[in-house]
């Protein structure tokens, strides 16, 4: 490939450096002024042209083959093209030409896992997704910047592109969930004036979040399931999965149930929910408790403690498989997919929203109007179960 062609006035100007696997490193090279200095003994005048190098992290094929491979160094070009212009720009903003900005040194992978290293909420796990499934697609659509992306080369065509990624990759809602916690990251390097112009304004994931799209449990596969048991199972994980089907509770909630929670003399169960603890009037949670609840939750003991002490969240999705495929229920079934059951399984049965609603903790209908469709399906399906018949 032949040497780039800088124009003379241009500061900084565009260059490359071959290095030693053959590819070529491309790099911007600025022209901060000239000094002077005179000896005095000989009365020598030396002068020093002062540059400065800003490697970009972007990399060209040195001798393309492939329709793709010229593809790529097309995009790579146009783009440290681009790059060129902005800091010519504020090269000329600054007078010293001294300065060049320092977000333009921030490695947006670096920042990304900084924001995590740093997030207290719930959703944590989300925000760890979102992640890797952000690497993912760089790794597949451009390796370019799969280690490294600055905070300005985050555009809208990336972010169509990523979109178009994880619906893909995902199923049900989990395009949605993942590219939620990432423009949940976008957002804040915004607020912080990391990222100038939001790149996801107006990429929008395009699922359904009226619809359930997880598989559930009908009340026979509920009998089939519990009373199917195996050597070894872990009885605090199985006692759990039947609380969460006969409550809604979320995993998140339900490792952190105390004995204390439980009003024994009124047989009802109070809580505050993780997910929306300090952002929502409806965190609190008053569940009623039957017979069979108590039974799972035991007697008060003399100190407060747990009331599951249950491992890992992937360890309970490990069991809950298990358990499942010992059941013979060939369901994906998730730990959530237990709270979804809950709700359809009781407006089945023929419960107001608005209690299936103040149940699982929601602050209005809006989420609670997915189960009731549900429901609907499940009718309809009832319906055309039936033999068909001619007159």
């Amino acid at each position: 490939m032949a040497k780039l062609e800088a124009k003379a006035k241009e500061n900084p100007k565009l260059q490359q450096n071959t290095l030693s696997d053959g590819r070529l490193s491309l790099y911007l090279e600025y022209y901060l002024g000239r000094t002077q200095t005179t000896d005095d003994e000989t009365g020598k005048i030396t002068v020093k042209h002062n540059r400065k190098k800003e490697f970009l992290n972007l990399y060209l094929t040195t001798n393309p083959r492939t329709p793709i491979e010229r593809d790529t160094n097309k995009k790579i070009l146009e783009l440290a093209t681009e790059i060129r212009g902005e800091r010519e720009q504020e090269l000329k903003a600054d007078k010293t030409g001294k300065r060049i900005s320092s977000t333009k040194k921030i490695n947006f992978l670096d920042y990304y896992q900084t924001y995590i290293d740093n997030y207290k909420k719930a959703d944590i796990r989300m925000i760890k997704a979102s992640f890797g499934r952000f690497k993912d697609f760089l790794k597949e659509d451009y390796p370019m910047f799969q280690t490294n992306i600055k905070p300005e080369q985050l555009n809208k065509d990336m972010m169509l592109s990523f979109v178009e990624y994880l619906e893909s990759k995902s199923f049900g809602e989990g395009a949605l969930t993942f590219y939620k916690r990432f423009k949940k990251v976008i957002k804040y390097a915004v607020d912080h004036n990391v990222i100038a112009k939001n790149p996801c304004a107006g990429v929008i994931c395009k699922v359904d979040e009226g619809a359930l799209k997880k598989d559930i449990l009908s009340m026979e596969e509920m009998t089939t399931l519990i009373h199917t048991t195996y050597t070894g199972q872990n009885l605090d994980t199985r006692r759990a999965f039947i609380f969460t089907l006969y409550t809604g509770i979320r995993y998140c909630d339900i490792i952190e149930l105390k004995f204390s929670d439980v009003d024994y003399s009124s047989r009802s169960l109070k809580f505050e929910q993780s997910k929306v603890k300090g952002h929502s009037a409806s965190s609190w949670v008053t569940i009623p408790l039957n017979d069979g609840l108590l039974s799972l939750i035991g007697e008060k003991p003399d100190k407060d403690n747990f009331i599951f002490h249950l491992p890992s969240f992937t360890m309970c999705l490990k069991a809950l498989k298990h358990w499942t495929g010992r059941a013979e229920i060939d369901k994906h079934i998730t730990y959530h997919s237990l709270r979804h059951t809950f709700a359809v399984n009781i407006l089945n049965n023929g419960a107001n929203i608005k209690t299936v609603a103040s149940l699982l903790g929601h602050s209005g209908l809006k989420h609670t109007e997915k189960y009731t469709r549900a429901v609907d399906s499940l009718k309809e399906q009832a319906i055309n179960s039936l033999p068909e018949f001619k007159l």
